[in-house]
């Protein structure tokens, strides 16, 4: 629940100095001018919630805590503040009355230089156990000073809101003399994606568009308003800071986080990241009024800054495969102008990517060096100086750890320190603070940001630095203790179990998700047969063929391969909308797997649905993603493609000699090409249940509407191996099979544009620079539409 804060609420007799000793004492024995309290428990964690009148802050703090109340009356009323240093009076930092600004500004010089060590640690990928805090989570809040922890369990409220109350209560423990007390800031990755939801679990909040499902609207209004529901949602399950939004442009179809941007558009996408950070970083009064920061707001975190769209050739950076990022038509100013948008709006927090950025002869994009962005002062410096940014800047995870280390300089998440890989650990954590980063993702051991500060003292008295340590990490200190107190974590770090079930998955979020779900969804193509008619067809009494599909996939934690198949869309949504779903008889080997599919008579069947996947070559994690090493130690280059049927890559388009490769023993450089290669996509078996959908059609010798639903989880899809033979072709982005039905069958009218083009071919791709936006050549299909930047059909005429 969101709670307004007190920000010039109060009227106070004195100058707007305000001293306490220096105002007059009208104050009454009226228990609604006077603070009350009440106890609170979620099950495992009891404590006292304090409502303050008048419009003062909202406290809370732990049973163990051992914080005592100070108060304060003023004009009537008396107001309780947290004596958290237990001194009996009250600080600067500790009053709310004071901006955010003040209160870092008293308690950052306060801080021990182990403390501040401890914050520049950004835990892993944490879970909520349900038997309490497990020791090494104790052991990291306790002796390594963590405080920023990265939630990454269920959405599920209860053992959310346990654990974070859990986590908040022991840390109010760890408070001593000369190490006050910081509360702990939860962080998230998005996780309101109806299709795909970040935490793999139940979708216990409102369920959305994905980033890119969003920027299909065309309405940056709805991402204020999702940004409204979805920071509401974060608080009432204990976050306070999201990793979001990822505003890299999407302007390489291949590139497999494109589901996670706005898009290809400079323009709208900055104006979506702006709205997006408005929107969770605001505190709203009842009435719906903006009042600045406060309880309600949730930090926002951009990324992957300067922009990570143009990696070469649309290989990932987490693994080894894709530590580039090519910049050949020059076009770096468009992906930072995003992120100036969202600084000028007020982004509390960034994250750098994990690329090596060069320009189109293989050099330094910016500075002299070739090495990741939270290494290179030069990119940095985009941010600190060109756009004047103070905020909290935070390594994308684990770039201070590289596979090198462990023998497996291939691996994905064995660590992405590119081009850093000859320094050691240590020394990764000191040229990461040179660059003017603050925090390190995905660590969360002290030991080395200790040994950092050491080296920075070295080079400080040796002249190499103009500032010593403590001035150093000070700054940083400033930086996030500003964030903590500015979203009100030191007065009401804690949350009422019985309201955050209310909040959570509340009916007015999940109608507007499932609206927007819905206003995202593309038409591509429609012959009349079953979208747009008018009255709209009842289908609870039809048939329908949903062709069954196979996989192969990579678990990206274990590498684990594994097979799966079954129908391409989901049996139990298709049975709420038909009255009978038919699919294939899989053909099975000894293993269990699906070595082939028979598919059934659809001689009394009146529809047959294929649901497809973006063409997947591993994503951008595991399965390879353009990359094999070999025994040898050599490594093997082949395509990221598009297109679901093997792709050779042997056009006039494709790079014999890639721009980017690492420099060899010998000195020479690295020739990435895939140039002759044969790509590898795991889920060729969406395209061949189409063509088994469109052989039983024909069989049948009917004419039975085929009906294409396009879910695009990675890179974007090249339309030109299925569009010939299917009547209606609808697109969604991160939202349910159910959504793409409503739109597919009529039931809900097509809204949604592309907010990227679909591809003509492979070579269309290949012939485009990764960096430059609108520069593929479009998908024209056989109605003469072609599928570019804003394409998108309405019942009546295409959109726009």
């Amino acid at each position: 629940m969101r709670v307004s804060p007190f920000k010039g609420a109060l009227v106070f007799a004195c100058a707007a100095a305000f001293v306490l000793s220096g105002c007059s004492d009208d104050s009454s024995d009226d228990p609604a001018k006077k603070y009350t309290t009440r106890e609170a428990s979620d099950g495992v964690t009891t404590f006292t919630i304090v409502e303050n009148p008048n419009g003062g802050l909202t406290l809370s703090y732990g049973a163990e805590a051992g914080f005592k109340l100070l108060e304060e009356k003023q004009d009537g009323y008396t107001y309780a503040f947290k004596d958290m240093n237990g001194n009996g009076k009250l600080d600067t930092w500790e009053d709310w009355r004071k901006t955010y600004a003040e209160r870092a500004a008293d308690l950052a010089p306060q801080l021990a230089a182990d403390q501040v060590s401890g914050l520049m640690l950004f835990s892993s990928h944490e879970s909520a156990p349900s038997d309490g805090l497990t020791e090494a989570q104790k052991e990291y809040l306790s002796t390594s000073y963590l405080r920023n922890v990265l939630a990454a369990g269920s959405s599920v409220v209860e053992p959310m809101v346990t654990w974070t109350n859990a986590m908040q209560s022991y840390v109010e423990t760890l408070a001593k003399e000369g190490f006050p007390y910081v509360p702990v800031n939860f962080s998230s990755d998005p996780r309101h994606d109806a299709a795909d939801s970040y935490t793999g679990f139940t979708q216990a909040t409102s369920g959305w568009p994905s980033f890119l499902g969003l920027a299909a609207t065309f309405d940056p209004d709805l991402v204020l308003d999702f940004a409204k529901y979805a920071s509401e949602e974060y608080r009432a399950l204990g976050l306070a800071n999201a990793l979001s939004p990822q505003i890299d442009l999407a302007t390489d179809p291949r590139w497999p986080r494109i589901t996670g941007t706005f898009g290809e558009d400079p323009e709208m996408a900055a104006e979506m990241a702006a709205n997006y950070v408005k929107g969770f970083q605001a505190t709203y009064a009842a009435d719906g009024s903006e009042i600045g920061w406060g309880q309600g707001s949730v930090a926002t975190t951009i990324k992957h800054f300067p922009g990570d769209g143009a990696a070469e050739g649309g290989r990932e950076s987490h693994a080894k495969a894709g530590e580039y990022a090519v910049f050949p038509g020059d076009n770096g100013a468009a992906h930072v102008s995003v992120f100036a948008a969202a600084i000028e709006a007020g982004a509390a927090g960034m994250m750098t990517n994990y690329s090596i950025m060069t320009d189109g002869e293989g050099n330094p994009l910016y500075g002299d060096k070739l090495i990741a962005t939270a290494y290179n002062k030069a990119t940095v410096d985009i941010a600190r100086v060109d756009n004047n940014y103070d905020g909290i800047i935070v390594t994308d995870w684990m770039v201070t750890a590289s596979g090198a280390d462990t023998g497996d300089p291939n691996g994905f998440f064995a660590g992405m320190a590119w081009g850093a890989e000859d320094l050691t650990v240590e020394q990764r954590h000191f040229e990461i603070l040179k660059a003017g980063v603050d925090q390190f993702g995905g660590n969360n051991d002290i030991k080395p940001v200790q040994a950092a500060y050491e080296l920075w003292q070295q080079a400080y008295e040796a002249g190499e630095l103009t500032v010593d340590a403590a001035t150093r990490w000070a700054e940083t200190g400033r930086r996030v203790l500003t964030n903590l107190f500015s979203v009100g974590l030191y007065d009401n770090p804690y949350q009422d179990l019985e309201e955050s079930l209310k909040v959570v998955g509340n009916d007015a979020a999940v109608k507007a998700g499932l609206e927007a779900q819905h206003d995202s969804v593309v038409l591509l193509k429609n012959d009349g047969a079953t979208t747009c008619n008018t009255p709209a067809t009842d289908w609870s009494t039809k048939k329908v063929y949903i062709p069954s599909t196979s996989e192969g996939s990579v678990n990206i934690w274990t590498g684990q391969y594994t097979a799966t198949h079954g129908p391409s869309i989901s049996e139990a949504t298709a049975e709420a909308y038909f009255g009978e779903v038919i699919t294939d008889e899989a053909i099975l080997d000894a293993d269990g797997n699906a070595t082939g599919f028979t598919a059934p008579d659809l001689s009394d069947v009146d529809a047959v649905i294929v649901g497809m996947d973006s063409p997947d070559s591993g994503m951008m994690m595991g399965f390879g993603g353009g990359m094999t090493a070999n025994p040898d130690g050599s490594r093997t280059w082949w395509p990221i493609s598009q297109q679901y049927h093997p792709y050779t890559a042997d056009g006039d388009n494709v790079r014999k000699v890639s721009i980017a490769g690492d420099t060899l023993p010998d000195g020479t450089k690295e020739n990435r090409s895939y140039y002759g290669a044969t790509s590898q996509v795991k889920n060729e078996g969406d395209l061949l249940a189409f063509e088994r959908a469109v052989a039983a059609v024909k069989a049948s010798g009917k004419d039975i509407p085929i009906i294409v639903v396009l879910r695009v989880s990675s890179g974007m899809i090249i339309p030109a191996e299925f569009e010939p033979q299917s009547d209606v072709i609808v697109m969604g982005f991160g939202v349910t099979d159910g959504v793409l039905l409503d739109v597919a069958l009529g039931i809900t009218e097509p809204a949604g544009r592309l907010p990227l083009g679909a591809p003509a071919s492979m070579d269309a791709i290949e012939a485009s620079y990764e960096d430059v936006e609108k520069d593929v050549e479009s998908y024209t299909d056989s109605a003469g539409n072609t599928y570019s930047y804003g394409f998108g059909l309405g019942c009546t005429a295409p959109l726009g």
